[in-house]
């Protein structure tokens, strides 16, 4: 018989809802004899109604209007675009950036051309606002500030409407990375944003599909030419049957948010209990940023000097499902530049797993995960008694 899976790795992808399947069924019979969103003909007008349905349901989740919404392939797309695009507009001449986002955002700005400044956090990975302020005070060259609303590894909410009154008040911009936090938390604080990066796969609709949000009159150049989709925004036929399951995720994903956010008090179960399997296997367990507001739905736990890539391993086969950093990785397993940023030393930070559930997680995947992280640790050495932080002081966590 096969083992049964148990997956908490919904920061990387969501399991399909089966809403967003059955609407992706229903795009193919509908485009099965043909048509193309762009043209005028019948066939066309139908391929033409799920684009614009699947908008307003996106449109809907975000608090945006329709027109606000560009559809892309996904969130890096949809980052690229916030960053390429503003900046080609005109409207700012630098970026800052900060230290804990995702690559799409931090490769992007790197390959920009344009100055970009690195904005430092502290360690609970919250944004240094001081800084911010210093930097829009001291050199008054319009900026587009890139902030993930919640980190992808960590969960940690950073303070975007604060981070937002700042930046406006300087005459800049300010682009969310919203991907892991919609749905999960109310996204009135981020209102005030001039773009949003979302994706459908985080939410449980399909992958390969995205949307970036241009709030009111913000102006964004597009990155691919060639047509008029998307109001100009962005070139290339859309990906109907794909938009579609990602407008029916979106429309779920509205409906659930409070069961999502009661996932908090799990999730502080499940941090406990990793702690006491750390400790009564003679390692040293420790939460990542436990006193930061958080996603209710992400835990990252460190073991230090264990490494994080034989603890995957061996959860894998216990049929636990979770991940180390971010999955946009071509599946490698390497030191988190967000836990570097935050100052953990490498010996935690290489010791690190994300855990993350979502819509369809139960009681039991939390009893099935411990049960397979006990397991693992009773057959990993623990680590040296006298850890020693990168500062040269002893770290003292739970367990020590």
């Amino acid at each position: 018989m096969a083992q049964a899976t148990t997956y908490l790795d919904h920061n990387a992808t969501a399991p399909l809802r089966p809403e967003a399947r059955e609407a992706m069924v229903a795009a193919m019979d509908a485009l099965a004899g043909g048509g193309n969103p762009s043209s005028v003909h019948r066939a066309g007008r139908v391929a033409k109604r799920l684009v614009e349905d699947a908008r307003a349901s996106v449109a809907s989740l975000v608090a945006a209007v329709p027109d606000e919404v560009v559809f892309t392939s996904g969130g890096t797309e949809a980052n690229s675009l916030a960053i390429t695009g503003t900046l080609a507009s005109g409207a700012v001449e630098r970026l800052i950036v900060v230290a804990t986002e995702h690559a799409s955002v931090i490769d992007t700005a790197a390959a920009s051309g344009v100055d970009v400044k690195q904005l430092g956090v502290d360690s609970d990975g919250m944004a240094d606002i001081a800084a911010l302020v210093d930097d829009l005070q001291t050199d008054t060259r319009p900026a587009l500030v890139c902030v993930m609303a919640s980190n992808n590894e960590t969960g940690a909410v950073q303070p975007v409407l604060q981070i937002t009154q700042c930046v406006k008040e300087a005459g800049g911009r300010v682009h969310v990375d919203a991907v892991q936090h919609v749905g999960k938390l109310p996204l009135s604080p981020l209102g005030g944003a001039h773009t949003m990066a979302i994706s459908a796969h985080k939410i449980g609709g399909p992958q390969g599909v995205g949307a970036l949000v241009v709030r009111g009159k913000g102006r964004v150049e597009p990155m691919l030419r060639g047509g008029g989709q998307e109001l100009r925004r962005r070139a290339g036929t859309e990906n109907v049957v794909g938009i579609a399951g990602f407008g029916a995720a979106a429309d779920k994903a509205a409906e659930s948010q409070a069961q999502l956010q009661a996932l908090a008090p799990l999730r502080d179960e499940l941090e406990a209990r990793a702690l006491q399997i750390a400790d009564a296997t003679g390692h040293v367990g420790a939460v990542i940023c436990p006193a930061a507001e958080r996603l209710p739905n992400t835990s990252c736990i460190a073991f230090d000097g264990v490494k994080a890539e034989t603890l995957l391993m061996a959860l894998d086969l216990g049929g636990v499902c979770v991940s180390s950093g971010s999955a946009c990785s071509s599946g490698k397993v390497a030191r988190s530049h967000v836990l570097e940023a935050m100052g953990i030393n490498e010996s935690r930070a290489g010791g690190a797993i994300r855990v993350s559930m979502g819509w369809n997680t139960t009681d039991q995947d939390v009893e099935r995960f411990c049960s397979a992280l006990e397991q693992a640790l009773k057959r990993i050495r623990p680590a040296d008694a006298g850890h020693v932080s990168s500062e040269g002081h002893a770290v003292r966590t739970a367990g020590e």
